[in-house]
């Protein structure tokens, strides 16, 4: 009997007579023994993968110990600047694309922030098993102060309508009081990521005001803007654990990184470059604080 009239196996009678991406036609079922499709490269076979296999799909290439993000973050972290001139010269392959690290790190690093605490909002309690007129609970607001002391709101360094809107959170049971500025906290951190679509665009678009003669693209811009603002969320977990050498060496590696990674990106002399520093870093401060209001605004009117 000739291999053709071979009846077809379970596994050979389930493929499809076409591609379930393109709709090539397999063909005869010699064709159709493929593994993958000749048209768009596809898997003839498509089914649920296993736990197994969702886990290798996932971490294969990504986390391997010479993948991508490993190879990104050493470029990353220790030449900076570096990542931004391998991707504006086309070399894109054995990286992480900026837009998915950048995501990847302040995604990780604003779930730590909720989770371990600290960053620009505060909540400070004497004892939390002691809530009533002798203890205090301040909410720490950017550069304002609020909240309850020995029993009476009190609100600093704050605008007026800012303060009464707090006044009318907290002015509940003294046990609620807790509970509600917790609340805040968690709901403008939420809000913060958020924020950084606005803030990452506006740096780059000071970069393009401040470099007007490069004649680079926005684009090329916003690609140093995210991977120098992965670098700072990288800062900002170190800042964590709340070790206070710890966060002024990383604070202070936030002015050094950035203006090393404009000098290897840019290029130019050294009083020319400190001048177009110091122009983005007004204009991206500013950027910030209004954010920042906003952000603020957002949390108490929700």
């Amino acid at each position: 009997m000739s291999s053709a009239a071979l009846p077809a196996s379970p596994a050979e009678a389930a493929l499809p007579a076409a591609c379930l991406n393109c709709g090539e036609s397999f063909g005869e079922r010699g064709e159709r023994r493929r593994r993958f499709c000749p048209e768009c490269g596809q898997e003839t076979t498509v089914r649920a993968p296993t736990v197994g296999e969702f886990a290798q799909q996932f971490g294969g290439a990504y986390f391997a110990a010479e993948g991508a993000l490993w190879r990104s973050l050493k470029l990353l972290l220790l030449k900076p600047g570096a990542l931004t001139v391998q991707y504006l010269a086309g070399r894109r392959k054995h990286y992480v694309l900026p837009l998915r690290l950048y995501l990847t790190i302040s995604l990780l690093a604003l779930l730590l922030l909720r989770v371990v605490g600290g960053g620009p909002v505060e909540v400070k309690v004497s004892d939390p098993a002691r809530i009533g007129k002798e203890n205090r609970i301040a909410l720490e607001l950017g550069g304002g102060r609020a909240g309850v002391r020995d029993g009476v709101f009190f609100c600093e360094d704050l605008p007026g309508w800012v303060c009464r809107r707090i006044q009318r959170r907290v002015d509940i049971e003294p046990r609620k009081v807790l509970d509600e500025i917790e609340s805040a906290k968690d709901r403008f951190l939420g809000n913060l990521g958020p924020a950084m679509f606005v803030l990452l665009p506006s740096f780059a678009l000071w970069l393009k005001l401040a470099y007007l003669n490069r004649r680079l693209r926005y684009t090329e811009h916003l690609v140093f803007a995210l991977h120098v603002h992965a670098f700072w969320f990288v800062a900002l977990l170190f800042t964590l654990p709340g070790w206070k050498p710890l966060a002024a060496v990383a604070f202070l590696s936030v002015p050094v990184y950035t203006l090393t990674a404009m000098k290897r990106v840019y290029g130019g002399r050294r009083w020319p470059r400190l001048l177009r520093a110091a122009l983005v870093s007004v204009l991206y401060g500013t950027t910030l604080v209004l954010a920042l209001v906003g952000v603020a605004l957002v949390t108490l009117l929700s």
